[in-house]
């Protein structure tokens, strides 16, 4: 099948073998890809970078825990609701126009964030944030998917995975830096001169590919419904772990989730011009590399969720230090993306992505033996095998839900598999994290109590037993050091038998994921890209 692409004139051009080669700067594939680049580059270390200035704006801004979450919630939330919705409007009215305009507005916001006098202002603008960044990362995929023939688009989606990784390795690092030599603001205003070269490069170099299909109207009804679903799904993931998962407040959430979803498929089968056409679907592939997606994000996100306090809390490593201990995970992921892309160019995706969920697998029940003292060394070889795992994962997904797409759903696409990553980022988050207060709750007391420690009451022991579940002991001010020594191992070693059976769990999804990659394989659709005459 080959569809039609519009190009700035609005002239449709067939297939990646139509017409002269383009010549100059304005839609070359790589200088394309360098462009996008650039921007999910800072999106991506905005994700990981903010997370070492909430400390720095607690204090500035005498802001509350609950209104520091919030910094952060208020970010996943706007994302994970819009991202679908962006890849349609950029299927609709063009994916340049869509990706300057989140590149703008995601620069601009983290200005407004830097300028803000009170934390209200901070959270405002990060939902800012989260909906110009919907807008920017699915733009970047379907302007790789219109750009690249298909024979080169999987080394491309490797070389944007890699970006992905330098830059979620370097948030960390660049972001404690800069909190402790500069301040706080400067880790939004780190974006202003990464945005103004996104935007300078995308104007230059950025083609705008329009599918004849394209959609010619909106779909209103189906945006409110999926991002009622959306939001009920995310919220209740988010606050599960404050409310419990069989307090009526979560459970009202996922059930209005569950109700939207339904209304949403049943409307989407009536309008003309559906946001998601459910027939998507009936590509085995493509739902198989959706439910992967969140598989392995559930397993990766939700398991590293617990590796920063374990860093950090157990081993009292600074933010700074704790990214340097974490940079064989993502550097093997830098290098492995780009291997990854043309691995899977030669055999096809099925195999890479069956063997790096099972890679992933082994690194997740490795991570399960971690102790309060094991060493720089072995934790390095369980990350460097994890981020070897998730590199063909990330390449190899993508290219499954984007490729077996048509053409003019490949907004749509990119949007689906942004957010399948949401989605399953924040249910493994939320999921491992019952299961880490699970694990506290039901050993801590005995563990207290076998070391002959001061008896506590109920109360006493709950409290404490929330400071376990992220890796901190509950030392009062004033104890003697001897028992505040075994306060904390006994703090420590309670909370990794809780992040032994978390990443136990990670496993077995992972072993679940590993199953359904053996359903995946080469996108039928990728073909349908654009002239290759630069390549």
């Amino acid at each position: 099948m080959t569809s039609q692409i519009t190009v700035d004139d609005r002239t449709p051009v067939k297939g990646p073998d139509a017409g002269p080669a383009r010549s100059g700067l304005r839609g070359h594939p790589w200088l394309t890809l360098f462009a996008v680049a650039i921007g999910v580059m800072m999106v991506t270390l905005d994700g990981t970078i903010v997370a070492v200035a909430n400390p720095a704006i607690t204090a500035d801004l005498n802001a509350t825990l609950a209104e520091v979450q919030w910094i952060t919630n208020g970010y996943l939330l706007a994302l994970a609701v819009s991202l679908i919705t962006a890849g349609k409007l950029g299927d609709r009215f063009g994916h340049r126009q869509t990706f300057l305009i989140g590149i703008a507005g995601f620069a601009a916001s983290s200005a407004a964030i830097g300028l803000s006098s009170s934390v209200e202002l901070v959270i405002g603008f990060r939902v800012a944030q989260g909906v110009f960044g919907a807008l920017l990362m699915p733009a970047a995929l379907g302007l790789l998917r219109a750009t690249f023939p298909a024979e080169k688009l999987n080394m491309a989606i490797g070389i944007w995975g890699m970006v992905i990784g330098a830059s979620t390795a370097a948030g960390p690092i660049v972001g404690g830096l800069l909190v402790e030599h500069v301040n706080w603001q400067s880790v939004f205003f780190i974006n202003i001169p990464v945005g103004v070269v996104a935007l300078a490069f995308g104007l230059v170099i950025l083609l705008d590919h329009r599918a004849e299909k394209a959609p010619r109207s909106f779909d209103l009804p189906g945006v409110v419904l999926l991002s009622a679903a959306m939001f009920s799904l995310v919220w209740a993931l988010i606050k599960a772990a404050e409310w419990g998962w069989g307090d009526p407040k979560t459970l009202l959430f996922l059930g209005a989730s569950a109700i939207c979803f339904v209304l949403f498929a049943l409307w989407e089968t009536r309008v003309a011009e559906p946001l998601v056409p459910l027939g998507m679907f009936r590509s085995v592939p493509l739902s198989a590399g959706t439910v992967l997606m969140v598989l392995m994000a559930f397993a990766f996100m939700g398991g590293l969720f617990f590796v920063t306090f374990y860093l950090q809390n157990v081993h009292g490593m600074s933010p700074v230090d704790s990214g340097l201990h974490l940079l064989p995970l993502t550097g093997m992921m830098i290098v492995g993306s780009p291997l990854a892309g043309a691995a899977i160019t030669k055999v096809g995706p099925r195999v890479p992505l069956v063997l790096g969920m099972v890679a992933t697998a082994v690194a997740c029940f490795g991570m399960s033996r971690l102790t309060p003292g094991t060493g720089t060394l072995t934790m390095s070889l369980w990350f460097a095998l994890l981020g070897l795992g998730l590199a063909p994962v990330m390449v190899g997904a993508t290219e499954v839900i984007v490729g077996n797409a048509p053409l003019e759903l490949s907004g749509v696409a990119g949007g689906l598999q942004q957010a399948a990553m949401q989605v399953g980022g924040s249910l493994g988050t939320a999921v491992l994290g019952a299961v880490m207060a699970g694990t506290v709750r039901d050993t801590f007391g005995d563990k207290w109590a076998a070391a002959q420690l001061p008896p506590l009451t109920p109360e006493q022991l709950d409290l404490a037993g929330t400071a376990v579940t992220v890796g901190v002991a509950p030392v009062p001010p004033g104890t003697p050091p001897q028992i505040a020594g075994v306060i904390t191992d006994v703090a420590h070693e309670t909370f990794v038998s809780g992040m032994s059976t978390a990443f136990t769990v990670a496993g077995v999804v992972a072993v679940l994921a590993a199953v359904v990659a053996a359903f995946t394989r080469r996108g039928e659709h990728a073909v349908d890209g654009a002239a290759a005459g630069h390549l």
